[in-house]
C-alpha cells in the first residue's frame, strides 16, 4: 500500500503541477493511516457499490493524498449539482466587496419581480378537508438571505390556494430542470409562486443561490458562465470547469450511475437525461446546481478559499469576506432537513460549530458541501486543510464513500 500512495504522489506532480507535493508526513499526517482510504474506496469499486471514485487531500498548502478508483482518472469531468453553489457564493462576494450592493438590502432593489411575494398557509376547515392560502410576506427577502437559505424557497414549492404545487406548473420542479428558458426567466417564474415561509426566519434549502446567481448577472451586466469563466476559472486555472462538457472532452465525461432497480444491490447506468444533458449548452445557468468540474479544478478552488482568498499571487476575495463567508450566519433560527445536526450555515457553506455538537470528527469552523451525486468537499482553516471528493451517482443513498474518505483523512493527522 505504501508503494501505490507514493506512485499516486508521483503522478500528482505531472498531473497537478500547479498545487505542490508533500509527502503526508512531512504536513503532519500519517501515511499508513492514508493508506486506509485506498483500501476502503477498492472494497466499493469490487463491491460494486461505486465505478468510480477520486480524491484529493491538501494540508499546509502541499497535497498530500491524491487518487483515483475504478474508471475515474485524475482529469474526469463529473457533475457536481450543489458544489456549484460555492461558486456562485464567491462571484456575489466578489461584487459585494465592489460596492455593488449590502447583504441588508432587499433583494427586490436589484429583482423587482420580488417586490411583492406572499407566502403560503395552510390550515384545516369545519370538515377537516386541508386547505391552502396566502397571505403578504411580513419582511422584504433580504441578499443575505438567498445566501443562507433563509429566503422561503425551496426546491419543491409550497401549495397555492388551488392546492396544486406551486413550482409544478412554472416547470421548476428538482431544482435542476431541464428547461428553454434562461435564468432571467427562471427566477421570475418563482417569484410568482408564494414563499414557504416568512423570509428571515427559517433555513429551507433550495432555489436561493439560483436567484442570487441572477443578482451576479443583473449587478455584472454579464451571463453567470461568463462572469464565471472570466472572474474565477480563468484566474484559478479551472480549465475543465463549466457549465457543459465541450465535445473533444465528451470521453472524459464521468457516467452517471443510480442505484439498481428494484432493491437489488449495486448500482448501474442511470437512465437520467442527465447522462446527456450536459454534453451541450443549457438555457438554464444554474448557480446552485449547473457546474461540472475535476479533482485539481475543484482542489484549486478550495486551495483559494483555505488561502483567504488567494491562490498562487492572484486574489478573488479579501480575507475578510472570506472569514464572514465561513462564519455562522444562522445563529438560532430554525432550520427544516438537509443541515447535519451541530452544523450552522454561512455564506452558501455548512459551518462546523465544533466536534462536540457535530458528534464527527473534525474541526469548529471546517466548513463544507456537497453535491447531488455524491461529490463533496470541505475546508478547514483550522488545520489550513482541504478535501474533494468526487463521485457520480444519483441518489449516491446508502454509499458512506464521502463520509468515510472525510473521517479517514482527519484520522490520519498526528
Amino acid at each position: 500500500m505504501r508503494i501505490l500512495l507514493v506512485s499516486t504522489l508521483s503522478l500528482g506532480l505531472v498531473f497537478g503541477a500547479s498545487l505542490p507535493t508533500a509527502a503526508p508526513e512531512q504536513a503532519g499526517l500519517s501515511h499508513e493511516r492514508l493508506d486506509r482510504i485506498d483500501t476502503v474506496m477498492r472494497e466499493h469499486i469490487a463491491q460494486h457499490r461505486l465505478a468510480g471514485a477520486s480524491g484529493l487531500l491538501e494540508r499546509n498548502g502541499k497535497v498530500v493524498f491524491r487518487q483515483t478508483w475504478g474508471d475515474y482518472k485524475f482529469d474526469t469531468i463529473v457533475r457536481m449539482y450543489s458544489m456549484t453553489k460555492a461558486v456562485t457564493g464567491v462571484a456575489a462576494m466578489m461584487l459585494y466587496e465592489e460596492g455593488r450592493f449590502s447583504l441588508n438590502d432587499p433583494v427586490s432593489k436589484y429583482l423587482p419581480e420580488f417586490s411583492k411575494m406572499r407566502v403560503g398557509r395552510e390550515s384545516f376547515d369545519a370538515n377537516g378537508r386541508r386547505t391552502y392560502y396566502t397571505v403578504p410576506a411580513e419582511h422584504p427577502i433580504r441578499v443575505l438571505d438567498l445566501f443562507r437559505h433563509t429566503s422561503g424557497l425551496d426546491y419543491a414549492g409550497p401549495k397555492e390556494e388551488s392546492g396544486d404545487n406551486a413550482y409544478k406548473k412554472l416547470d421548476m420542479m428538482g431544482g435542476a430542470p431541464l428547461v428553454p428558458f434562461d435564468l432571467a426567466e427562471a427566477v421570475r417564474r418563482l417569484a410568482t409562486a408564494p414563499l414557504n415561509d416568512q423570509p428571515g426566519t427559517i433555513f429551507r434549502y433550495g432555489y436561493s443561490i439560483d436567484v442570487l446567481g441572477r443578482l451576479v448577472e443583473v449587478l455584472s451586466g454579464k451571463t453567470l458562465d461568463q462572469f464565471f469563466a472570466e472572474r474565477i476559472f480563468r484566474p484559478l486555472e479551472m480549465n475543465d470547469t463549466g457549465f457543459y462538457v465541450p465535445e473533444e472532452k465528451w470521453n472524459r465525461l464521468a457516467v452517471l450511475y443510480a442505484p439498481k432497480r428494484g432493491g437489488a444491490v449495486g448500482i448501474e447506468p442511470s437512465t437520467s437525461p442527465a447522462q446527456e444533458s450536459f454534453k451541450k449548452k443549457p438555457a438554464l445557468l444554474l448557480g446552485g446546481a449547473g457546474m461540472v468540474s475535476t479533482l485539481d479544478d475543484y482542489a484549486r478552488f478550495c486551495t483559494m478559499l483555505v488561502n483567504e482568498g488567494e491562490l498562487n499571487g492572484v486574489r478573488l476575495l479579501s480575507r475578510k469576506s472570506v472569514e464572514l463567508m465561513r462564519s455562522d450566519n444562522l445563529g438560532n433560527l430554525a432550520r427544516t432537513g438537509t443541515l447535519p445536526e451541530g452544523y450552522g450555515f454561512g455564506l452558501t457553506f455548512a459551518v462546523n460549530r465544533g466536534p462536540g455538537k457535530t458528534a464527527t470528527v473534525g474541526s469548529e469552523g471546517e466548513f463544507y458541501w456537497g453535491g447531488a451525486a455524491g461529490t463533496s468537499f470541505w475546508i478547514d482553516p483550522k488545520e489550513h486543510m482541504i478535501g474533494v471528493f468526487l463521485i457520480n451517482v444519483l441518489p449516491p443513498t446508502g454509499i458512506p464513500a464521502a463520509d468515510q474518505f472525510k473521517r479517514m483523512a482527519y484520522l490520519a493527522l498526528e
